[in-house]
């Protein structure tokens, strides 16, 4: 398969493309920095410099975008919704590296968890921007959009374990009761979801096993 990664020189972006490159996929990074990047090929651009042409022909588009500065959290809808733009009505996927503070905690979907007060002040800015990130997609019918959202502690140095749980819309733990998983096994539900999923315009979540 043909596979972008945008924001490739991320964390998030770099464990996306490793695992794709290993599996035998033709893999194109795009970043604003110089190439970090394994992929076969390698672009320097900003995402909201990309276009339609420079995505056609693609299977899927992962969007690795992250932002930690206040200033910058309105990128991840910004951002987004430049992908969905340019993506409007073609076949292509584009998959959103998410966040887990928009995941529910009731089965009503009312609460989420970043609703809860012990939820992390210095982390709600962030799940602010990422939780309207998704509600905005949700509005895109026009768009083979998904997405993925990590467990909530997303560890960037984690152990790839090889497995993990393939959940829904709520915060779900695995049998330790634990909310964890690692990039690099993130990065293998991606490419998975990428390779066999069909969670077209649907938010899905994953959890070390």
């Amino acid at each position: 398969m043909k596979i972008a990664v945008v924001a490739a020189n991320g964390r998030a972006g770099k464990k996306v493309v490793a695992e794709a490159v290993a599996r035998g996929h033709e893999v194109t990074a795009f970043a604003r920095d110089d190439n970090q990047s394994i992929a076969q090929n390698f672009f320097k651009c900003d995402i909201m410099a990309l276009t339609r042409e420079d995505l056609a022909g693609f299977d899927a588009v992962v969007d690795a975008f992250g932002a930690w500065k206040e200033e910058d959290l309105p990128g991840h809808v910004a951002t987004s919704q430049h992908l969905c733009d340019i993506l409007s009505g073609s076949d292509v996927r584009l998959l959103i590296v998410g966040g887990a503070g928009s995941l529910y905690v009731n089965k009503e979907h009312t609460v989420v968890v970043s609703d809860s007060p012990d939820f992390p002040a210095i982390y709600l800015p962030l799940a602010k921007a990422q939780g309207e990130e998704l509600a905005k997609l949700r509005g895109r019918e026009d768009v083979r959009w998904t997405f993925v959202s990590p467990a909530g502690d997303f560890q960037a140095d984690g152990e790839r374990t090889g497995e993990y749980i393939l959940a829904g819309e709520e915060l779900t733990l695995n049998s330790k009761g634990e909310s964890i998983i690692s990039y690099a096994d993130y990065a293998i539900a991606m490419v998975d979801e990428i390779e066999h999923g069909d969670h077209i315009r649907q938010r899905i979540s994953v959890v070390r096993k």
